[in-house]
């Protein structure tokens, strides 16, 4: 028959690609998309079934209606936690990404779902530096309501002895995040962004989507918290060099000293957004952890710079969209 898996957060732009790796897998008999609007199916469930494949289903339920969450379960062997909230109120916060999440993990279990995996965040081990850190002896000092909130969340799926996620940078096609984030970094300062020799953990979109689909498989997926990111970190000098051919011509061209740490965040002291992506990419967030690539049967893909490019097309059309 084949396992029953649930993936909420499937029209997300993680979520949906676990969506469709999972439509596409041809060991799963039954897939089911959370979606909170019935005319917002993920591609992966409006797409030709293939041969073999199993059957995909959308329905409708919210993280803040546990009758919902119940209803969704219903027959499930594993679940794919992939939806969140990002930024708003507190209160939106506590109730999507930790009471949600709490909901889900008791409507999993009442249906007696084996295997929970569940998307978090690097973020909930707060700022850097971190150097080859090992997530899962990381302490959780999270910094924002958001991370506080996901933490928060992620208590449950440990609790009833699921599998947490927690990748720091996910780049590629739908990205909206890391590198607009840099663009507005780069162009927020008077000249180029001196190089500091810090590295990064990042990992393409896919390689997470293949991750945590494998957590929900895999025989070998343990209990507990696993960073993903690809076992090469990035250094500032490869992400800059990156992004680079998305800079508006005008920064590109800017002339003079390279703008130092310390100057930089005397620069941007009036704007946050700048601000935060600074000690984002300027500070050390590299976490070390191979044990994805063991114990969910995947591999990381290829290292950042390889991967990068054959996304270039689509980060135009989003800068070129924005004007």
């Amino acid at each position: 028959m084949g396992t029953r898996i649930l993936v909420t957060g499937a029209t997300g732009f993680i979520g949906g690609r676990v969506a469709a790796a999972a439509a596409a897998h041809p060991d799963l008999g039954h897939v089911r998309l959370l979606v909170r609007h019935p005319d917002a199916a993920p591609a992966a469930a409006t797409a030709r079934p293939q041969a073999g494949g199993p059957v995909v289903e959308t329905v409708r339920g919210d993280l803040r209606d546990p009758a919902t969450l119940r209803r969704a379960c219903d027959g499930i062997d594993a679940v794919v936690h992939c939806a969140s909230a990002i930024g708003g109120p507190e209160d939106l916060l506590r109730a999507v990404n930790e009471h949600g999440t709490r909901d889900l993990v008791a409507a999993a279990a009442r249906a007696g779902a084996g295997r929970i995996v569940s998307l978090s965040t690097a973020s909930v081990h707060g700022r850097g530096p971190f150097r080859a850190a090992a997530p899962d002896g990381l302490p959780l000092a999270p910094g924002s309501a958001t991370s506080r909130t996901r933490a928060a969340g992620e208590r449950y799926v440990l609790d009833a002895g699921g599998s947490v996620l927690r990748p720091h940078l996910v780049y590629g096609t739908g990205d909206r995040q890391v590198v607009p984030g840099l663009l507005t970094l780069l162009a927020a300062l008077p000249r180029p962004l001196a190089r500091t020799g810090t590295l990064h953990s990042a990992v393409e979109v896919d390689s997470l989507a293949g991750a945590l689909l494998g957590a929900a498989l895999s025989p070998a997926t343990r209990p507990g918290a696993y960073g993903v990111s690809h076992p090469d970190p990035v250094s500032d000098a490869e992400l800059l060099a990156a992004v680079d051919p998305l800079l508006p011509e005008a920064v590109r061209a800017a002339r003079g000293p390279a703008v130092e740490l310390d100057e930089a965040r005397a620069l941007l002291a009036g704007n946050p957004v700048a601000a935060h992506h600074l000690e984002l990419f300027g500070v050390d967030h590299w976490f070390a952890d191979e044990r994805p690539w063991t114990d969910f049967g995947r591999g990381p893909g290829p290292a950042f710079t390889a991967a990068f490019p054959r996304h270039l097309p689509w980060y135009r059309e989003l800068l070129a969209a924005r004007g």
